[in-house]
This record gives C-alpha cells, structure tokens and sequence, in this order.
C-alpha cells in the first residue's frame, strides 16, 4: 500500500510542474503579446490561465487519493483520481469551444492588425516547451498508471497545439493571408475537443464500474490455474481509482479442509498481487458439487 501511496506522490509532482509551466509561459505569452501587438499569442496566454485550473483540479484530486481509508470510505478514496481528470475533461471542452468560436468571429472582423513575426517565434518555443511537459507527465502517468495525471498531461498536448496554432496564423498573416489563423484554431479547437471527449469517456467508463472484457479474462486464467481451483463459478472486477478490485467465487474439492481452502484463498490472492498487481482481491470458496 506504501508504494500505491509513493506513485500518487510521483503524480502529484508531475501536476505541480503543469502549474509551473503554465504559470511562466502564460506570463511570457500576455508579456511578449502585448508587446509585439499579437492578438493570437495574447489569446494562447489567457488559454494557458484557464489550464492552471484544470491542472489545479488534477492536483486536488491527487491530494485527496492520498487520504486512508476511513469510515465512509472502507477502500480508500482513490477515486478522486477519476473524478479529477473528469472535472478536467470538463475544463478541456470549454477551451475548445471558445477557440472555435473566437476563431469563428475572427473570420467575420473587417480588418485585423498584422503582428510581429517574432511573436510567432514566441509561440514555438512555448509550444516546444509544453511538449517537453507533455512528454514527462505522459511517461510518468504510464509509469504509475494514473488516468488523473495522464488527463493532465494530454491538456499539455492539446496547448502545445494551441500554441502551434497561433504560429501558424501569425506566420500567415505575414503573407496577407488573415484566414490560415482562423482554419489552423478551429482544427486545433476540434483536436482539444477530441481529447476532451476521450478523457470524458474513459472517466464515466471507470466510474461506472466498466471493466475491458479481455483483461476480464486474463485475470481469470491466472485463478484458473491456481492450484485446488477447480472451477470458478463468477467474477466480477472493477477499477478503483487506478487500483484494480477482484470479486471471484471459486469451487475447491468438498473434501478439503477449511485451512486447505484458506491456502487457496491466500495463493489466489498472491497469485493476483504478483502477476497483475492487483489493490485487493475477495475469495469466496464454496465445494464443488
């Protein structure tokens, strides 16, 4: 249980650097949009505050999948994992939406001021550098399998586009060509909100207790092939959190002993722990007939 609580700790500071990267590169985006007249890398900073608020949420819910468990929470309270990369998902289609629809009354105004093309400078190396998050937090999430952070860490992607966006339409308005600014947000709107739906939909998927069948399975053979099952007669698995929870009723010989099916129990249970890393597993024996 220690090490569950150290991988949520590791996430947690993936979460803390998200903050700090918006926090500086949304400042130097407001500095350098001011000063070099660029509407789209003034819109990219502000697009970078409103993430603090996602990556803030992810960060709470880190914090809170900490807590032990306690009286109204018997399995601890991981789920609040799911929950934050949900509120996140919700933050994500918000963005989106506003950039579609600041890139829809952009098509519309009579005259826009052409930036600076350093401004466009601008935008690459912020975007370089959100990759750079991206990468981190991607791997550390795959390391510690935590969707919260992995949620967090397809935000950073989604504003690295962003930011590739906006040095699109500033370059091409370089070259009097105003509406490479407005087509290249609303692909990169459509691509935040394609990622804002995929994050929904694995969260609600949790949430409700849905579990892959073909991991459904693989956990089975490896009880099946517990030595003393005999049969397994239901299972059921869900996702906790991050942290995977086992109900299996198995069939042993009716003529085994109560300490011999507890040795089965325990060897399921270990069996589980080993080989698929499993938080906590619930044995019911019961005698083949």
């Amino acid at each position: 249980m220690a090490d569950i609580y150290e991988d949520i700790r590791k996430g947690e500071r993936g979460a803390w650097i998200s903050i700090g990267a918006y926090l500086i590169l949304s400042s130097f985006k407001l500095v350098c949009g001011y000063w070099f007249a660029s509407s789209a890398l003034l819109a990219d900073g502000f697009n970078n505050l409103t993430d603090i608020v996602a990556s803030v949420a992810v960060l709470i819910g880190l914090r809170i999948s900490r807590k032990p468990p306690d009286a109204d929470h018997a399995y601890g309270h991981f789920r609040a994992e799911t929950v934050a990369a949900l509120l996140a998902s919700f933050i994500m289609a918000m963005v989106g939406i506003q950039v579609i629809i600041e890139a829809v009354r952009s098509m519309f105004e009579e005259s826009k001021g052409i930036p600076q093309i350093w401004s466009a400078g601008v935008a690459l190396i912020c975007a370089v550098a959100m990759l750079g998050v991206y990468g981190y937090n991607k791997r550390l999430a795959r390391q510690i399998n935590n969707s919260a952070l992995m949620a967090a860490a397809k935000d950073n992607f989604s504003d690295a586009m962003v930011s590739i966006g906006a040095a699109i339409g500033i370059i091409g308005a370089q070259f009097g060509l105003p509406w490479v600014d407005s087509a290249a947000a609303v692909l990169v709107g459509l691509l935040i909100l394609k990622t804002a739906w995929d994050i929904f939909r694995d969260s609600t998927y949790r949430l409700t207790d849905g579990f892959d069948e073909d991991r459904l399975l693989d956990l089975r053979s490896t009880i099946a092939r517990t030595p003393g099952v005999e049969n397994i007669k239901d299972m059921k698995a869900r996702v906790h959190g991050n942290h995977v929870l086992v109900d299996v009723i198995v069939e042993v010989d009716a003529d085994l002993t109560v300490m011999e099916g507890h040795d089965i129990s325990e060897s399921i249970e270990e069996r589980m722990r080993t080989l698929h890393n499993t938080m906590n597993v619930q044995v019911h024996i019961e005698p083949k007939s």
